[in-house]
């Protein structure tokens, strides 16, 4: 992990960029198109959205703009839990494309565990066999809901995006997801702006000479964890992606991990309402 354009390689051997971009939460328009081209521009081509954002417009026309071949991106989308079936979920993925103005995604996840998912991994278990899609795999899923899912599956899930950050690294799902050979993304990865409160963070970010976002990105890839930073801000779409120029220490790789206190900052997978 020496590149921003260094990858992990997924179990049916697609390359995945370590480092994504995500867009949780940055509106469509004019906000979402500058950002993802400042990405583009700087480098990233790992771009991460979903339905639910509302948003695939605006990525599919910076990526458009960019001027980037569509090859050279890998480009994430999730089916939202209203439209998880078998039918619906094959709809959701073609109205996705649409609005992303693509023939095919590089990973499509099922976003949240619900009670259809075994019929949604079967849509996308079809999408995958046709070639839409180069990857699946799902989002917010606890080893329990995997093994549910991997009973019946023909294929298995080459990703599961999750919250993960210092004070949540999801210990027992890391490492079923290292024994299953699924590729574990951290969502929330700077717990959504928490992070800078916390005093260890800001020791180590002194240490290195790194800012604390960093340091946390930078953590996340030494646990072996792909990680999708969001923001609109262009100094600091620059900044999350210079975490390639330094190594964190073993030592202190262990204590940031001992940061954990168990607490989510999102929803807990087996209890939502939405």
């Amino acid at each position: 992990m020496k590149n921003i354009k260094d990858c992990t390689v997924l179990n049916n051997e697609v390359k995945m960029p370590w480092l994504g971009f995500g867009t949780f939460k940055v509106e469509d328009g004019n906000k979402i198109v500058d950002a993802v081209k400042k990405a583009l521009e700087i480098g990233y081509s790992h771009i991460d959205t979903a339905a639910i954002y509302g948003n695939e417009a605006g990525v599919g026309q910076a990526i458009k703009e960019s001027g980037i071949k569509r090859e050279e991106i890998f480009l994430v989308s999730k089916v939202w839990n209203s439209e998880q079936g078998y039918e619906s979920t094959l709809r959701a993925f073609d109205e996705s494309l649409n609005k992303l103005n693509t023939d095919y995604l590089d990973l499509y996840l099922i976003h949240w565990p619900k009670e259809l998912t075994k019929e949604t991994w079967k849509a996308l278990e079809k999408l995958y066999k046709e070639g839409r899609v180069r990857a699946i795999g799902v989002s917010n899923f606890k080893v329990h809901h995997l093994k549910e899912l991997m009973e019946d599956a023909e294929i298995m899930p080459m990703v599961n995006q999750v919250e993960f950050h210092p004070q949540f690294p999801q210990t027992e799902l890391i490492e079923f997801c290292k024994k299953n050979n699924i590729q574990l993304t951290a969502w929330g990865p700077l717990m959504q702006g928490k992070i800078f409160e916390l005093p260890l963070m800001k020791e180590l970010a002194q240490k290195y000479n790194k800012s604390i976002a960093q340091i946390a990105l930078r953590w996340d890839l030494q646990m072996g964890v792909v990680t999708i930073p969001k923001s609109i801000k262009s100094e600091r779409i620059k900044s999350n992606s210079e975490i390639f120029d330094f190594e964190i220490s073993d030592e202190d790789m262990k204590r940031i991990s001992e940061l954990n206190t168990g607490v989510r900052i999102g929803p807990d997978p087996d209890n939502i309402d939405f």
